[in-house]
C-alpha cells in the first residue's frame, strides 16, 4: 500500500483531544486520525449503498414480507427485552 502525506491542520482544541484520546487508546495521534477517516468513510458509504438499496425497493413487496412473518409467539428467550421504566 503506498503511503500519502497530507499537513492537516486541526484546530488546537481538535488537536489537543485527538492526541488525549489517542493516548487513552495507546496509539498514535496519526493512526487515531487514520481510524477516524475511515470510520467517516465507512458510515458515508454505507449509507449511501442502503440508500441506493432501498430506492430500487418495493414498499409492497417489503408490507408483503412482513404479512408473512406469522403469528406465533417467539421462542423462550427471543423475546425483546422489557423496556426500562
Amino acid at each position: 500500500m503506498t503511503k500519502a502525506n497530507y499537513s492537516l491542520r486541526l484546530q488546537p482544541s481538535l488537536k489537543a483531544a485527538a492526541e488525549r484520546l489517542a493516548a487513552a487508546d495507546g496509539t498514535s495521534l496519526n493512526q487515531f486520525i487514520n481510524v477516524a477517516v475511515a470510520e467517516k468513510l465507512s458510515a458515508l458509504e454505507t449509507e449511501a449503498f442502503f440508500r441506493a438499496r432501498a430506492a430500487d425497493g418495493s414498499r409492497d413487496a417489503f408490507l408483503v414480507f412482513l404479512n408473512g412473518a406469522g403469528d406465533e409467539e417467539p421462542a423462550a428467550g427471543d423475546s425483546p427485552a422489557e423496556p426500562s421504566p
